[in-house]
Order: C-alpha cells, then structure tokens, then sequence
C-alpha cells in the first residue's frame, strides 16, 4: 500500500469518529444541563423552606454584650482610710466591711450628742417636777382664798351689827384681794410650767426628740465611718489607698453582682419590626463557644437609637448627610440558674437569635407598677440600731419613779 492510501484511509476514520462524537454531544449536553437545573432548582426550593421556616421566623446579631449592675461604693462622711477589706476580683456578701475610716473626730461628735440627749432628758424631767411644784403651789393659793373669803363672810353681819370695825372688814377684803392675785400668779406660774411638757412624756418631748434626732444624726456618722457593701458582688475597679483623705460622694471601689445578669442585644432598625416583649431569644458567647447556650426572653426595647445617647449626637441637619443604619439596644432577661453553671462577666461578648415567630406582643413596656430593680436593707439595719442606742440613754437618765415614757419609733 503506497503512501497516499495510508492517508486516506486515516482521514476516513477519523471522519467516521467525529461524526459519531457530533451524535453523542447534545443529548449528554442536555443531560449535563438538566442535572445543573435541577440542582439550582433544588437549592432554591431549600433556601425557601428554609427562609421559610427558619430564617423568617428569627432575628440574630452578634452587636450584643453582657450588661449588670456596677454599685459604686463611695464614701459618705469625710475621713482618713486606715484599713482597707476588700481587693479586686473578690467576693463579698451584702453587709461586709469594705473600707474603714478615722473614727476619732466622730466618736467625739458622738460623744457629745449623747451628753446632751442625756440633759435633754433630765431637764424635761426637771421641768415635769417643776410644773407639779406649780400645782401644789396653785392649790395652796386656792386654800388661802377660800379661807380669806370664809373670813370676810362670817364678819360681815358683825359690822351691820355694828360690832365690828370698818377698818377690819376692809382688812379682810384686802386679803382676800390678795389671795386672788395669789391665785392668779399661781395659775399663771403654772401654766408657763406646763406649757414645755403639756401633752407628751418624757421620751417624746420636743426638746428631747431634738437631742434625739442630733444624737442618732452622730450616731450614724459615726458608723459610716465604716463603709459596707450594700450588695453582694465582685469588687472591681478599686482605687482607695491606706491613708487616702476622701470626700463624701468619692468613688472608692466598685461591687459587681454577676448574678442577675442581661443581654443588651443591638438591633438593626429594620430587624425591630417583628421584635415583641416576651419573646424567647438564645445566646452563645464568646467565652464559651457553641457549647453553651444560655436562654433568656425580652424583657424591653430602648427608647432611642445609641447614637442619640453618645457623647456627641450626630448633626443630620447638616448638608454634608450620609445614612447610616441605626441600631436600638434589646433588654433580653438571662436565666439565673444558667448563670450559676456558667458565670459571665459584664461586658463580654454574644450572638442573639430571638424567636420572632409571635409578634402579638407588647412594643412598649405597659405602665404598671414593677418591683424595685435592687435594693439594700445594710442602711435600714444602721438605723435601727441608733434608735435602739438613744432608747438606752434615754432610759438611763428617765427617774425610776416619774414618767418613764413610751419609746420613740420611727
């Protein structure tokens, strides 16, 4: 076979093989094709399902942290700090002592008050004596008139009788005269006596309520010279050193309950549309990871945007404007017994995922009346032992014999 044959004969069957590749092409074409659309058919069928069931029925950001109280403790009388109980990152329960102040100008202050609620006392009492001195007196008085006037009654038939002398029946007139004025100076000796102790005892006497008031008034400077932790918490943020000089109203340490604590969760403005007050709603931190969910509720929306609050607000009204999407912070309740298991700390991170699935809540809190957000019974505590104290010495200084009184109550 020459050579030309050869290359024919390769031509026609590389011919024959590319017309059959030309029949097979289109129909694994269309194949390809129907199994991409029904790919893309079938992702799109998902994403709806799962817009559907899922995506629209929730709300996520993760422009959230965790909020608590921060209770500044500060001093309320002036002093020198000469101990200090408490350190950064310790625990301390309500009532402990944090910081002790110089007590020397205070104790004298104190010192004082009780002298003088202990005068106040024996003055009143002096005054009852006096004002029953004065009753005796008024009595006596009323003795002599009824008896200068029993005299002139019985002489003034003599004197018709002409058995008795003018001058004597005057005489007699003159006494009783006198006895009256007497009287008069008596009843009014008396009433001046009883005008300082009338419609009281002892105990609730103003003068003595007066010295009451300026002794429980010393006693309780005196013990704030003692500085307690309203609350129970984490001490943080401490700044009071030994032999600091502090003021009233100077912050010295801060107490952080991390017990009952919040999401503040940011929203985007157009994510509120659905967003209700009693809505579920789950974190995840960033200190823990997926592995702990914590579950809460919504508790209340913001009433304005953040960058209305900011140091700076924003000046829209200016021509250079540019929009930008704001965002309004969502309270959102943590449950306290996850908190147990898993502490947080004020400010650490988190995504929110709130279940918007029932929208008929509230928008706006209702205006009724809620229970106090914190509160302290250390201060009430105080109170009560000053008046125990001033019952004391007001007890000591009363007579045994007089009007002991009702204690005072507040």
């Amino acid at each position: 076979m020459s050579a030309t044959e050869s290359d024919k004969t390769v031509n026609t069957t590389a011919d024959d093989n590319d017309s059959g590749l030309a029949a097979k092409n289109p129909a694994k074409r269309r194949k390809t094709l129907l199994i991409m659309l029904l790919v893309f058919v079938a992702i799109g069928v998902i994403w709806f399902l799962l817009w559907t069931l899922v995506f629209s029925r929730r709300e996520t950001t993760d422009n959230a942290y965790v909020g608590g109280n921060q209770v500044a403790i500060s001093a309320q009388v002036p002093g020198t700090v000469v101990a200090i109980l408490a350190d950064d990152t310790q625990h301390v329960d309500a009532g402990q002592i944090l910081v002790k102040l110089d007590s020397t100008d205070a104790s004298v202050r104190l010192s004082q008050a009780r002298s003088a609620l202990a005068q106040a006392v024996r003055q009143v009492r002096q005054q009852t004596d006096s004002a029953s001195g004065s009753d005796a007196a008024v009595a006596a008085r009323q003795i002599d008139l009824k008896k200068a006037e029993a005299d002139l009654k019985r002489r003034l038939p003599l004197i018709a009788a002409q058995a008795e002398a003018p001058e004597t029946i005057q005489h007699l007139r003159d006494a009783v005269d006198q006895a009256s004025a007497a009287l008069t100076s008596a009843q009014a000796q008396a009433s001046a006596e009883h005008a300082s102790i009338e419609g009281t005892d002892i105990a609730n006497n103003p003068a003595v309520l007066q010295a009451r008031a300026n002794f429980r008034a010393a006693w309780v400077a005196a013990q704030r010279n003692t500085i307690y932790a309203p609350v129970s918490g984490y001490v943080a943020q401490r700044s009071v050193q030994l032999g600091n000089s502090v003021q009233p109203g100077q912050q010295l340490m801060t107490v952080l309950p991390l017990h009952d604590l919040w999401i503040d969760a940011n929203f985007k403005e157009g994510q509120l549309r659905h967003i209700r007050i009693g809505q579920p709603a789950k974190i995840e931190t960033d200190i823990y990871g997926s592995n702990v969910e914590y579950h809460g509720k919504v508790i209340g929306l913001g009433a304005g945007t953040g960058s209305v609050f900011s140091l700076l607000p924003a000046q829209n009204a200016t021509g250079n404007w540019i929009k930008v999407v704001q965002r309004v912070p969502v309270r959102i309740a943590l449950d306290n017994q996850e908190l147990d298991k898993h502490p947080l700390r004020i400010g650490l991170s988190s995504d929110v995922t709130i279940d918007i699935t029932d929208d008929r809540g509230a928008v706006l809190a209702p205006q009724t009346e809620h229970p106090a957000v914190a509160e302290t019974t250390v201060y009430d505590q105080m109170a009560s032992k000053a008046d125990a104290e001033a019952d004391q010495v007001i007890s000591a200084n009363l007579s045994s014999s007089g009007n002991t009184g009702s204690k005072h109550s507040n």
